[in-house]
């Protein structure tokens, strides 16, 4: 009698058990619907490419290349238009200067739809955080990035840039191209490592170099996420092996700078092992070296500190320390953000120089120029390279480092057409896009870096042009990437002459960053210039 109750008992658990998960999805697709009614009835008067029933625009842009299809829909569709990742997820994507300052001047916050799935990643850093705690960690961290501070930085920057020239010198002398991008990355990353979170010694270790291989394994994975809508719900994320490669790269990227969870933790049924137990690494090795008494006094003297010093340091009006999980979230953000956009933005730049010789000869003997007699750049040296400077904006407008991004409206917006959208309506800001509009830009596809002469920039509108964002979520570090980026290229063109590899052009890809599916091969031939190796150091 026994073991047929026990089995009735179970088998009564089982059906009231399915029944749960019948409701409690019924009730997630009733949800669903709701949702996206009200995002579909928010932009009816904004009229878009046709939909697939199921995929909505999705599948159009992974089989045609997103960032073209986009292109011929911007020109189709003056302004904005709808843009649906499968039936559930609706963006009014925008391109046009006014329809950005209508978003971009306020302060909305990021679009949780697609930013969540960073989460396990970088955390609650500065790229995530919205209201008084974003303001609070964006004042507290400017002065990281304050003149006084990137004056500091100017040896640095230079020598991570020669040890990747001399790098190339090797590499060159087969007179062979090669792919730039991964060098170029192990560049910044060491620069940032060092500029930003008190790295003493020279090169990269082992583990950061790990690292850096690891980000491009994490933007893909994001990236292939935000375009497949049937990995958007969380449950059904982590069930999948795409899901669980994604933990993995964070496990492993965690292991550089420190667990964003415990371990042991479940997410999605998948137990977080493998940790490095304790304060995340980079802060521990930090926090080992301020021990030291003779470090202590060197930060008391310290003008101005580094990123993750003031993060260790800082104070609220209670005398209470930032929580360690608010220091690893900004230090993870910035991690990522503070290399790979500047890997892609000056893998781009030499890339157009290489392209374009007439401009690279210009940008070096406006270098030569500026040096002299000099035996190194000075800081002053930067703002007197107009025409380098000018090159580089361009390259940034032809390849945004980023090409798109998002928010959600906090409150409602007009625009000037006189069509509107309501509170909680998603924006997606096509940059890629918006700075190929030819209402803006006359002949958008031609590199021309007189469109950013002093002249030409007071006439045109100021959301035309939006590598590092605007408003007042703009990048916080925009002025030290643009610093680094003149430096590398000044000293990459006083020892190289660049020049393309035309059987193996760069296939434009979006993954978080803009990046080439087939790397960015060029030749360099080197100058001879060795009495120019010491340049910057001193």
């Amino acid at each position: 009698m026994v073991p047929i109750s026990l089995s009735l008992s179970l088998s009564c658990l089982g059906w009231w058990t399915s029944g749960l998960i019948l409701v409690l999805c019924f009730l997630k697709l009733i949800c669903l619907l709701v949702r996206r009614q009200s995002l579909a009835r928010a932009m009816d008067s904004f009229p878009g490419p046709p939909t697939h029933w199921f995929f909505g625009h999705a599948r159009e842009l992974q089989q045609t290349g997103s960032l073209d299809k986009m292109l011929s829909w911007a020109q189709q569709f003056p302004y904005a238009h709808q843009l649906w990742v499968g039936q559930f997820l609706g963006f009014l994507n925008i391109y046009d200067p006014d329809y950005a300052k209508a978003v971009y001047s306020r302060g909305d916050p990021k679009a949780l739809d697609v930013y969540n799935f960073f989460l396990q990643w970088i955390g609650k850093g500065l790229l995530l955080l919205h209201g008084p705690k974003w303001f609070q960690h964006r004042r507290l961290l400017t002065p990281g990035f304050h003149h006084d501070s990137l004056k500091s930085h100017l040896s640095v920057f230079a020598a991570c840039t020669h040890a990747m020239l001399d790098k190339w010198e090797e590499k060159a002398r087969d007179g062979k191209s090669f792919d730039i991008c991964y060098d170029v990355g192990h560049m910044t990353l060491n620069t940032l490592m060092q500029c930003s979170f008190g790295k003493r010694d020279g090169d990269l270790s082992q583990r950061d170099d790990h690292y850096h291989r690891t980000v491009a394994t994490l933007t893909l994975l994001v990236q292939e996420r935000i375009d497949s809508f049937q990995y958007h719900n969380d449950f059904i994320y982590w069930l999948t092996p795409h899901g669980r490669r994604f933990l993995r790269a964070c496990q492993v990227a965690h292991n550089h700078t420190g667990p964003q969870f415990p371990c042991g933790q479940i997410i999605g049924f998948q137990a977080v092992t493998h940790c490095v137990l304790g304060p995340a690494q980079v802060i521990k090795e930090r926090k080992a070296a301020l021990q030291d008494k003779e470090e202590q006094e060197k930060i008391k003297n310290q003008k101005n500190l580094d990123i993750l010093d003031i993060l260790l340091s800082v104070r609220d009006e209670k005398e209470i320390k930032l929580p360690d999980a608010d220091i690893q979230a900004e230090v993870d953000t910035f991690m990522f953000a503070g290399h790979d956009t500047t890997r892609s933005g000056l893998s781009w730049v030499l890339y157009c120089m290489a392209l374009y010789p007439e401009h690279q000869h210009r940008c070096r003997k406006e270098v030569r120029e500026i040096l002299g007699d000099q035996k190194s750049f000075q800081w002053e040296d930067l703002g007197k390279m107009t025409y380098l400077t000018m090159c580089v904006k361009e390259a940034f407008r032809l390849y945004p480092p980023v090409p798109q991004v998002y928010r959600q409206l906090s409150q409602p917006v007009s625009f000037i057409d006189g069509r509107s959208l309501p509170a909680g309506s998603l924006i997606s800001l096509n940059i890629y896009a918006l700075h190929r509009n030819s209402s803006v830009w006359p002949n958008p596809e031609v590199f021309d870096p007189m469109r950013f002469s002093r002249d030409d920039v007071s006439h045109r509108h100021p959301y035309a042009y939006m590598p590092f964002s605007a408003g007042p979520r703009n990048c916080i570090g925009q002025k030290f990437a643009m610093a680094e980026i003149k430096v590398a290229l000044a000293l990459c063109l006083l020892r190289f002459e660049l020049v393309p590899d035309f059987s193996q052009l760069p296939i434009k890809f979006p993954q978080l960053v803009l990046n080439s599916k087939n790397g960015i091969h060029l030749y360099l031939k080197p100058l001879g210039l060795s009495a120019e190796k010491g340049l910057c150091q001193e």
